[in-house]
């Protein structure tokens, strides 16, 4: 079971976390140097070769800290890189999750250039998230300056296509996940007050083909069935299973349809998007939405897709978690709070059936926008607060019998996720 916060390490893990947060203060030029030098790397998701340059730079870093950083090439993607001790000290390991992709084309540094107007840095993917990259490098220096051993092993994982939905590396992160004690989400912060994502919406995506029959508009409709009529009832239905006060969201995001005006539409089709806070939801909500019956006569719906990214909740493993990272934060003088993101990331996969905790990365603004930048020092603060993080010990009997009943509950999908 993991401890509460300082019950059990007391006075010493409080001690250990302000000489951490100091040290990393003192390292603020370094961290900025090495968070720009990333940043002027273009690294979109779209060019698996731009991926090489921000890897290289990575692999140097961990390389220097004592890790074998080994490659997985991508086929469609950049792949990853995987980081972990050559000799580890521990058998159990935690997981350092991030990303190196964003989703900024090649030129945009031309028109949006990697700029420090103290205590703001801007620039493309300073928040999303190559500030929590370097949290990751830094954290680990300070750990070594200071001569702190974590108990718990850390390993790194940096992928590249997690922008687009981590469709490659997801199987990795989930072998990963699934044997570490704990995972680490590298992911910005929630809003300017930067909170910790202790939950995350599940999403999944769903394609709705209808078939009807072609006709002459003109001479004789009545032998057609409208594809296009029956859609227009479909995406009705679809957004009437919207549940803000529940937290589900159906968006149908695009379709199209039909051939010519003077044709009755023989065909069409529709993209979903949809949001839940629970497996729960998703399970009730892809039911409902298999369920859905043609209502124009002549017409027929195929429905494809499913929820293929389970949600990030607040279950208990995870809120112990959360409980560690307040206690330390108090003692470091830094007021936290945890918060629901409707995004998801990599964090939903692991938190299936490991103890995750996310947006220990940049605090700032402008994810996917043109003010993206990152607050210097609240972003150094959580770069303490990770290495503090390592430090904390095995997660014990307790947590693994809480992972092995909730990884049974959820085996089913999380295999088709």
């Amino acid at each position: 079971m993991i401890a509460g916060p300082a019950r059990d390490r007391g006075s010493r893990g409080e001690e250990e976390a302000v000489r951490i947060l100091d040290a990393v203060r003192t390292r603020r030029t370094e961290w900025l140097s090495l968070l720009r030098e990333l940043a002027s790397i273009e690294s979109p998701t779209t060019d698996p070769a731009s991926q090489l340059p921000v890897q290289e730079l990575l692999a140097e870093s961990l390389t220097e800290l004592g890790l074998r950083v080994r490659k997985i090439p991508g086929a469609s993607s950049g792949g990853i890189i995987v980081g972990a001790p050559r000799r580890p000290r521990r058998s159990h390991f935690q997981l350092l999750l991030g990303h190196t992709d964003t989703v900024w084309p090649l030129g945009t540094l031309r028109q949006m250039p990697v700029e420090l107007d103290e205590p703001i840095l801007r620039g493309p993917g300073v928040f999303d998230m190559k500030a929590g990259l370097t949290h990751v490098v830094l954290a680990l220096r300070v750990l070594r300056a200071l001569d702190l051993h974590p108990e718990v092993t850390p390993v790194v994982l940096f992928n590249s296509d997690e922008e687009t939905g981590s469709h490659e590396s997801t199987r990795h992160i989930r072998r990963l996940g699934r044997r570490a004690s704990r995972v680490f989400v590298m992911e910005p912060a929630l809003g300017i007050d930067g909170r910790l994502k202790t939950a995350r919406k599940g999403m999944g995506r769903f394609s709705v083909r209808v078939v009807g029959r072609s006709a002459h508009s003109g001479l004789d409709p009545e032998r057609g069935a409208s594809a296009i009529q029956e859609l227009a009832l479909v995406v009705q239905s679809l957004h009437d299973l919207t549940n803000l006060g529940e937290g589900i969201v159906v968006n149908v995001g695009e379709i199209q349809g039909g051939v010519r005006p003077n044709v009755v539409a023989p065909e069409a089709r529709a993209e979903v998007d949809v949001r839940v806070q629970s497996m729960e939801q998703g399970r009730q909500l892809e039911e409902r939405i298999r369920a859905l019956e043609a209502r124009v006569p002549g017409c027929t719906l195929e429905i494809t897709g499913g929820i293929g990214r389970p949600p990030l909740e607040r279950t208990r493993r995870n809120q112990l978690l959360w409980r560690e990272a307040l206690g330390l934060g108090s003692a470091m003088g830094i007021e936290l709070e945890q918060g629901l993101s409707g995004g998801g990331s990599d964090g939903n996969t692991t938190s299936v059936t490991t103890a995750t905790l996310d947006g220990l990365g940049g605090v700032g603004d402008g994810a996917h926008a043109v003010h993206e930048h990152v607050h210097v020092d609240r972003s150094l603060e959580r770069c303490a607060l990770l290495a503090s993080l390592l430090l904390l010990p095995h997660l014990g009997d307790d947590r693994a019998r809480d992972r092995a009943s909730e990884a049974d509950e959820h085996a089913v999908r999380d295999e088709g996720a």
